[in-house]
Formats: structure tokens, C-alpha cells, sequence
């Protein structure tokens, strides 16, 4: 499909473009991340349950507007298109983001927040919100069409660009992580903005290596006019720019976005039982198999990403912190996770190579259940190492990486051959909805792993601390709780595992 100048280690040069550009988006999305919660309820002074609300509508929203950005890049835009588009509302949203406004304050009791600095913050989300919705389902079909079909160098492709994430959520964890702790909220998310800027001249500059593959496929449909003095194309980016103000209005009501993500599950899971009854027996099993797994995900996510929730919180406000001299600033913990994928993935690879030659392989449903458990051992790893805190009251850090090491082990097992088993079990003509229904459970478990994080919310007056002791109690309670839950469904999916492989009828 390339020539060998147009190739580089053995891959089309347009791979590393890819690359290079999702790195940088990942740097920008994951830089203001695991500083958001606390920027609300420590600039802002949001209490928990106002900052997890916030936190859990914008990554639902964030991870379920790709969906409707990959269906008009592949209907109108092409990928290019929709990859610049995308970025351009990034980098608008995360500079916006570093307009702190005045820090809030008390006054006679009463918090006094800058409402103006508040309304542009809101703002500022929905185009990250909606940016991400354009940029990052579009990036990854770039990868696959860089390679032929039967092209076997397709899965270490999408290892190299897997890797590309990952060096972005690890570099940008740490040093926004540091410079909005230590410097300031605007420096951590003004430096998210500036990794996008590089991201997107990369992506323009390097079109001379993607050949066209992602420009739109009739750009005479995307220049015609619809209305009056407007084209096709025009109409897509106003209704986006339109669509910021009901992305701006449900970040400021939460129960909205989780309501709107139950509802459309709902018809979604009607739909498909209706569909069922025009399937062959195979064709439904493993329709009812692939729901199943579905299903499971979102107590997967939900546990997993209290990473950027009630984990934060307590590795701001009840570890300690110091390790050989340094000192780690809370939301630099989440760095914990893409340094555990990068060095365990290969692990992972040739260990399922080496099981898979003696036929030890575990099926699907048995991943998924590992994943699980897992996910719940790490909030064991926290409940035990809550027993043993220091004379200040405080955790030690070993356990908060222990547990960030289990639930990336648990990713591992589950995360790789989920959407591989969303296009081998679904019936080939609902494969799209199918993945939209994937993506639909995970910006669920996004948002509900807000909620969640909300039972162990410290009910505090504003400007008066709460014992660390009660605080700690609280956390152990939570983690406890999830601990259980992961274990809980992890074993009901092992020992389901021998019935959902049946019903697979030999796909694994």
C-alpha cells in the first residue's frame, strides 16, 4: 500500500503522524483531568458532592459525544477534517480553562465564588467536551486505513499507537499534575493546551504522509448548499458550536446526564431484544453473550475510574505523599496507570501468546471476570492498607500503587479483547450500533463512577477541616463497598464462563 520511502522502522510515516497527534490529544485531555476535582473543591471550594457531579456529567458527555463525531466524519467530513475541527475546540477549551478568575472565598459563613470566571470554566469543558467527541474517534480510524486489510502489521501498528496514549497520559499527569499544584490551576491547564497546539500542527503538517485517506469521500455533498448561503460542511461545524450551549447546560446538571445515559440504554437494550427474534440461534446467543459482557464493563469502568474521583481525593487528603525525599501532588498519581500499561503490556502479550500455544488460554468471559476482580482486589489493597496508618493519621503510598497496579492488570485483561469481541460476536449488519453500545456503557460507568465516589463524600462546613481519622473511615467504607462489588461480579462471570463460551459457538 506504501512505498518503502514512504516507510519508516517498517510502518507508512503516517503511523507516527497519528502517533505524534494523539499523543499530544491524550496529553491535553489527561493534563486537566486529575486536577479538575480538585481545582473545583480547593480553588472553587465546590464540596464533594457539587465537584463529583461536575466531574461525572463532563466525562460522560466526553466519552459519549465520539460516538455522533465518528458517525459525521464518516458520513460527511472525512477523518481530517473532524481530527482539525476537534482540535482546534481542544485547544480553545483547555486555554480557556486557564482563566482561574478569583479564587473563592468566605464571607460571613457564606462561600463567594467569581461567577463570571465559573461560566467561562463551563464553557470552556464543553469544547473540550465536544472537541474530544470530533478528534479522538477519527485519529484511530486514520491508523486502520493506513493499512490494507489483511495487512499483518495492523496489530503491532495499533500497539505503537496504543503506546502513543499512554506516553501522553504519563507526561501529562506529572507535569500538569505539578505545575497546577505548585504553581497554579492556569499553568497545569494552560501547559494541557500548549501540548495540544504542538498535537494539531503535527497533524496539519503531516497530511504529505497520509495520501488522502482521511479527506471526506464526496467533497461535492460536503460543499453543496442546504440552506441559504450555507454549505453542508458549514452546517456541521455551526450545529457544533450550537451544541456547546446544551453540552454547557447539562455540565450544570448531572442527574440530567446520567438520566439521558439510563434512558438511552434502555431503548438501546429494548431495541436489540426486539432485533433478537429475527436472529438465527447462534446469531442470538452470541448476541446475548456480547450484552452480557457489555454489561460487566460498566462495573469495570465504574470501579476503575474512581481513579480520577474519590482515589484523588484521598491521595490528597489522607497519604502521605513523600517518597525518597519527594514529594507526589495528588493528581500525579493517575501517571501510575500508563506507566503500569507501558511496562506490562508486552508482559501481557507474549503471556497470552505462551497460554494460547498450550491451550490455557482463558476464554473472553474469563478475561472479563479476572478484569473484574482485580479491580476490586485494588480497593482491597486500600481497605487493608487503611488498618495501618502512620502517628499522623496518614496512609503510606505503597498502597495507593498497589492498587493502581491491580486495576491496570485488570485493564489488561479486559480492555484489549473487548472491542475485538464487539465485531466477532455481533451480527454483521448491527456491528456499528453494537459498538455504539460500547461506547454508550462506558460513558455510563464514567458517569457513574462519579456517583458512586459520592458515598464517601466529606460533608464538610467550607473552611473548616475534617478530622483525618473520620476521613479515612469514610474512604475505607467506600473502598470496601467496591472491593466486594468486584469481587462479587469477577466470580459470578468465571463461573458463568463456561455458559457464555458456549453460547460464543467457537468465537474467543
Amino acid at each position: 500500500m506504501n512505498s518503502d520511502s514512504d516507510e519508516l522502522f517498517g510502518h507508512p510515516k503516517g503511523l507516527y503522524i497519528c502517533f505524534a497527534t494523539e499523543l499530544w490529544e491524550r496529553f491535553s485531555f489527561y493534563g486537566m483531568r486529575f486536577l479538575l476535582l480538585l481545582y473545583l473543591t480547593k480553588y472553587h471550594l465546590f464540596n464533594d458532592v457539587d465537584g463529583l457531579n461536575i466531574l461525572g456529567a463532563y466525562a460522560g458527555l466526553a466519552y459519549a459525544l465520539p460516538v455522533i463525531g465518528g458517525l459525521l466524519a464518516d458520513r460527511y467530513l472525512g477523518m481530517r477534517k473532524a481530527v482539525m475541527f476537534g482540535g482546534i475546540l481542544l485547544i480553545l477549551g483547555h486555554f480557556g480553562m486557564a482563566f482561574e478568575g478569583e479564587a473563592a472565598r468566605l464571607v460571613d459563613g457564606v462561600v463567594v465564588r467569581d461567577t463570571a470566571a465559573l461560566q467561562v470554566f463551563y464553557l470552556s469543558l464543553s469544547l473540550i467536551a465536544v472537541g474530544v467527541g470530533f478528534l479522538k474517534p477519527n485519529i484511530s480510524t486514520i491508523v486502520g486505513r493506513l493499512y490494507a486489510e489483511n495487512d499483518p502489521r495492523r496489530d503491532s501498528a495499533f500497539t505503537i499507537f496504543y503506546m502513543g496514549i499512554n506516553i501522553g497520559a504519563f507526561a501529562a499527569t506529572l507535569l500538569c499534575g505539578w505545575l497546577g499544584e505548585t504553581f497554579g490551576w492556569s499553568y497545569g491547564f494552560g501547559a494541557a493546551g500548549v501540548g495540544m497546539v504542538v498535537g494539531l500542527i503535527t497533524f496539519s503538517w503531516g497530511q504529505q504522509f497520509l495520501h488522502g485517506i482521511a479527506e471526506p469521500h464526496d467533497p461535492a455533498m460536503l460543499r453543496a448548499r442546504v440552506l441559504p448561503g450555507l454549505s453542508r460542511e458549514a452546517i456541521i461545524y455551526l450545529g457544533a458550536f450550537v451544541s456547546l450551549g446544551a453540552v454547557w447546560w447539562l455540565l450544570q446538571r448531572s442527574p440530567v446526564v446520567h438520566t439521558m445515559l439510563v434512558s438511552l440504554s434502555v431503548i438501546l437494550l429494548l431495541g436489540l431484544i426486539w432485533f433478537l427474534k429475527d436472529c438465527t440461534q447462534v446469531e442470538r446467543q452470541r448476541m446475548v453473550v456480547l450484552i452480557v459482557l457489555i454489561f460487566s464493563t460498566v462495573v469495570f469502568w465504574a470501579l476503575f475510574e474512581q481513579a480520577s474521583a474519590s482515589m484523588t481525593l484521598f491521595a490528597d487528603r489522607v497519604v502521605d505523599r513523600k517518597v525518597l525525599g519527594l514529594e507526589l501532588n495528588a493528581s500525579q498519581f493517575g501517571a501510575f496507570n500508563s506507566l503500569f500499561i507501558m511496562l506490562l503490556a508486552p508482559v501481557f502479550a507474549w503471556l497470552w501468546i505462551k497460554l494460547a500455544a498450550r491451550g490455557l488460554e482463558p476464554s473472553t468471559p474469563v478475561k472479563f471476570g479476572l478484569g473484574i476482580m482485580q479491580a476490586g482486589l485494588g480497593f482491597g489493597a486500600l481497605v487493608f492498607g487503611s488498618q495501618f496508618p502512620d502517628a499522623t493519621g496518614h496512609v503510606a503510598l505503597l498502597w495507593l500503587v498497589l492498587a493502581y497496579l491491580l486495576h491496570t492488570t485488570g485493564e489488561l485483561c479486559l480492555s484489549p479483547v473487548g472491542l475485538s469481541a464487539v465485531t466477532k460476536l455481533s451480527v454483521p449488519r448491527v456491528v456499528g450500533l453494537m459498538m455504539g453500545a460500547w461506547f454508550l456503557a462506558t460513558a455510563y460507568s464514567e458517569n457513574l463512577a462519579a456517583q458512586i465516589s459520592k458515598i464517601a463524600a466529606i460533608d464538610s462546613v467550607p473552611g473548616e477541616s475534617v478530622g483525618i481519622a473520620t476521613q479515612l473511615a469514610t474512604y475505607a467504607g467506600l473502598f470496601g463497598f467496591l472491593f466486594w462489588v468486584g469481587l462479587g461480579v469477577g466470580v459470578v462471570m468465571i463461573v458463568l464462563s463456561p455458559l457464555l463460551r458456549r453460547g460464543m459457538h467457537g468465537v474467543n
